[in-house]
């Protein structure tokens, strides 16, 4: 039987909700097949992440082409990258090893505002990584931070993305999450024309690993062989259906509910 193999690049999140945890079953909720290189280790809940333990470039080095050399990969989704020296390996690893696909989703900023990722790794995302990925999902500050300047309305949104596409990326998605407006716009740009997808804002709080599992959504999705306009479609519905069927397992931003799609289908099954 033949299965789409997505592969995630991340840190891992103790909690389950977002980083590699999320993309995981978000991979094998939408019929892939995971595999997983960890870049760091954090400890955290619904509230917060109280340490983070980045991995050792070798390791890094060797969990990608211990799965390229036997596996591989039809699409690739990056998440925490962490620091400049992570950026840069994972660079000269997808030219060894290149994948059809790569969704980069930015982890820069934090839900709280905190940056992320120092000054001189957001200088190494952009100069080695950026140009390398067929997508690129920055939200609201992270885009701001990425081309330097406010970004609100919608045509500063579309200037952002112009910016990006001038930066070498090839296509991106700018998430409209953080902007104060009754409905949710996501942007694409794929580079020629752009596209619109407008959700509406749900007054929930399982938001958790949002960012990581639309993310891993689209590039399975893109590993299925779907458009890239299609991809990012499907992937903001699943997320949308996600939040909608979320779970309460702490007290603070619980995680979507990556399970919904299968939990669903389970439903309908009759049994005889």
């Amino acid at each position: 039987m033949s299965v789409a193999k997505i592969m995630t690049i991340a840190g891992s999140d103790s909690g389950g909700g977002a980083g590699i945890q999320a993309d995981l079953k978000t991979i094998a909720s939408l019929g892939g097949y995971g595999t997983s290189v960890i870049t760091a280790l954090t400890a955290q809940n619904t509230h917060t992440v109280t340490q983070i333990h980045e991995v050792p470039v070798d390791m890094i080095r060797a969990q990608y082409e211990a799965i390229m050399e036997d596996i591989g990969a039809d699409a690739i989704k990056i998440g925490m990258l962490s620091s400049a020296s992570i950026i840069g390996i994972v660079a000269d690893l997808l030219k060894k090893y290149p994948a059809p696909h790569i969704v980069i989703d930015p982890v820069m900023i934090s839900k709280s505002g905190a940056q992320l990722l120092k000054d001189d790794a957001i200088e190494a995302l952009k100069r080695k990584l950026l140009p390398l990925c067929t997508l690129l999902t920055p939200n609201i500050p992270e885009v701001e931070k990425l081309v330097g300047s406010p970004v609100s309305t919608d045509e500063e949104i579309q200037n952002a993305a112009i910016k990006l596409k001038e930066q070498g990326v090839r296509a991106s998605l700018i998430k409209g999450g953080h902007l104060k407006r009754a409905n949710i716009m996501n942007t694409l740009y794929d580079g020629n024309e752009f596209h619109r997808f407008t959700t509406t804002r749900l007054k929930n709080t399982y938001t958790h690993g949002t960012g990581c599992t639309l993310s891993s959504a689209i590039a399975t999705y893109l590993g299925q062989n779907k458009p890239l306009d299609q991809a990012v479609e499907l992937g903001i519905q699943y997320v949308s259906e996600g939040m909608k069927n979320g779970y309460v397992v702490g007290e603070g931003a619980n995680p979507l509910n990556h399970m919904h799609m299968l939990e669903r289908h389970n439903l309908n099954v009759k049994h005889t």
